[in-house]
């Protein structure tokens, strides 16, 4: 079904035409009242640490703006840094054998841009990747952005042979029989009329172009003249980038970034993980997240171009043992990852074999991570200067991020801070007001970072962004005094029993308190008297034993009486993205069932 979803979305962009701002009515007044900001230092004096604070008891806070905003091509950053450490090693693919330097890197992505140009693809066209994180993924990331392609999806696309039981080839040739016979280059498809090119990256196959040889007839002096004349028309404005959101809540939307989203967005990554400060032993990243997801294409790739970091790539797809290995052999440093991955990881049962003495610091992001879970990383990972980020697809991502710095505490129980550049406010749902601090209310975001649009869906991007350019994340937040926020729900997760908001990330916090419970889900399920009840999905540690009974007298007297769970269902997985977010709209749909309700 998922690849299906995928196939589908492939053809509406291969017919689709960019999605664009339109008006849409204010998110919220008031916001104007708390623009002066207040500033407190912090204690180190590495770099301009100066902190912005929300100032009149309203939930609305600036990032500083000192730090210029870059406006650069990713293929110009990818030149400055291999002109600043050329001998610096920039990519491991330890499965493929790939170990290439920033010079090297930087020579086969020239190569491949023209080669892409050299069959036919110009600025504007769209190429999607579909496969496992791989040497090709980062070689066609990179080639695309020096092309002014965009990657994602459609006139061209590349995947391997197959990878485990998946056969992309014969996935493809069910939507486009016509492949098979097709000359390579010159597909002429009638389910998807604008793809006519598909190349493959390791076997040659009928109907395609093989991957090297388009690489390779990219270096010929001929085709790398004509990439240098093409990179004259590129802009940093330009649309480089097509994400899919993660679906979580519904149907993926296609947000379009550009160049000046992710390159400033990773930049400023990398400064609030104080990668400038790093030795070259140190820039050694472990990214075990896949790079179709904006924490591996942002956080991993472009970080590394930006920063001069190695990036290490330790499996095609996740795997906590792995992602151990690669942090031995490779002395990784810094090690991305959501929840679900870092707990994995933590619960390999060879773990204390692993020497994981170089590390010291990572990214946590994608969803909600209980305060337990961060204690547990920083602890037994040796991640001291863990920062947990919270951001969106649709704002590069991110725009919440915790210093290295801040306490455990404070990263334990919030999300950061506000990032450079970048607007928050919280508001009121009910009055469309902006809420007073330490009040739940919609997060809106606005800023350098805010995508251009939803690719071909303009009415979407309408109720997303404002035509004062405020985007609604339909995340719910708290702000308090400090400036730190967290996030308690989605909106479209929020609980509304009998009257009462509940949000089912405080309750997943609370859960994890407990000493049987691995990780828990909170959902709400229809009920015909009150509307809907809580359930909670909860998996136990592993050997551990109790029953729904327990888990509620576990409750009574330390959460209030009508947030203890109706239902509480032991499960052993959840339903997740392809990225490895829970999707909690089909755990509601699977207890629903389950509870025959």
């Amino acid at each position: 079904m998922a690849i299906y979803l995928w196939m589908l979305r492939l053809g509406r962009l291969c017919a689709g035409s960019p999605g664009v701002l339109g008006p849409r009515a204010v998110v919220a007044r008031g916001w104007q009242e708390a623009r002066l900001q207040g500033v407190r230092p912090l204690s180190s004096g590495d770099t301009d640490r100066t902190v912005p604070l929300p100032v009149g008891g309203l939930s609305y806070i600036q990032g500083h703006t000192k730090q210029r905003l870059i406006n650069k091509t990713v293929g110009q950053c990818l030149e400055a840094v291999a002109q600043r450490v050329p001998d610096r090693e920039a990519l491991v693919v330890p499965q493929e054998n790939v170990r290439l330097t920033f010079a090297e890197l930087k020579e086969e992505v020239d190569k491949a841009a023209s080669g892409l140009l050299s069959i036919g693809l110009r600025k504007g066209d769209r190429l999607g990747m579909w496969g496992p994180n791989s040497y090709a993924w980062v070689l066609m990331q990179l080639a695309t952005a020096q092309a002014g392609i965009i990657l994602v999806g459609c006139k061209a696309i590349t995947f391997p042979k197959q990878f485990k039981t998946q056969k992309y080839y014969n996935i493809l040739k069910q939507i486009c029989p016509e492949l098979e016979k097709a000359q390579p280059g010159a597909l002429k498809s009638q389910r998807l009329p604008a793809l006519t090119t598909v190349i493959s990256v390791d076997d040659p196959l009928p109907g395609t172009l093989l991957l090297d040889e388009v690489v390779a007839s990219g270096g010929t002096e001929k085709h790398l003249a004509q990439l240098r004349y093409s990179q004259q028309f590129l802009s940093c404005h330009d649309p480089i980038n097509i994400q899919f959101t993660s679906g979580t809540t519904g149907s993926p939307k296609g947000a379009t970034l550009s160049h000046y989203n992710i390159v400033n967005n990773s930049n400023m990554i990398g400064d609030r993980l104080r990668l400038h400060l790093k030795t070259a032993e140190d820039l050694r990243i472990i990214l075990p997240s896949p790079l179709y997801h904006c924490l591996g294409s942002v956080g991993g790739t472009m970080v590394s171009i930006m920063h001069g970091a190695t990036l290490i790539l330790p499996c095609p797809i996740f795997d906590g043992k792995k992602a151990l290995e690669a942090i031995s052999k490779e002395r990784g440093s810094i090690l991305y990852g959501t929840p679900t991955m870092f707990v994995d990881i933590l619960n390999q049962p060879d773990f204390s074999s692993y020497d994981i003495s170089s590390m010291f610091g990572g990214v946590i992001a994608g969803s909600p991570a209980p305060p337990e879970l961060i204690r547990a990383i920083i602890d037994k990972l040796n991640m001291k200067e863990l920062v947990v980020a919270y951001g969106t697809t649709e704002n590069s991502p991110v725009t919440f991020m915790n210093f290295a710095e801040d306490t455990v505490e404070q990263k334990a129980e919030s999300v950061g801070r506000i990032m450079p550049h970048t607007e928050a406010q919280i508001v009121d749902l009910k009055t469309g007001m902006l809420a007073e601090l330490n009040t739940s209310g919609e997060l809106c975001i606005r800023g350098y970072c805010v995508m251009l649009g939803y690719w071909g869906e303009p009415q979407k991007t309408e109720e997303a962004i404002g035509q004062d350019k405020w985007y609604r994340t339909g995340d719910i937040a708290v702000m308090d005094s400090q400036g730190f926020c967290k996030i308690v729900g989605r909106s479209k997760d929020m609980i509304i029993r009998g009257g009462e908001n509940i949000y089912p990330a405080e309750l997943e916090d609370f859960f994890h308190t407990h000493p049987q419970v691995q990780e828990v889900q909170v959902v709400g399920v229809k009920d015909d008297r009150m509307g809907e009840e809580i359930c909670a999905c909860i998996r136990l540690k592993k050997g551990e034993e109790t029953t729904a009974e327990e888990i509620k007298a576990f409750c009574k007297g330390k959460i209030a009486h009508f947030k203890i769970p109706r239902y509480v269902v032991f499960v052993t997985n959840y339903p997740l993205t392809v990225s490895g977010k829970i999707q909690k709209f089909k755990l509601r749909q699977q207890m629903e069932q389950h509870l025959n309700l």
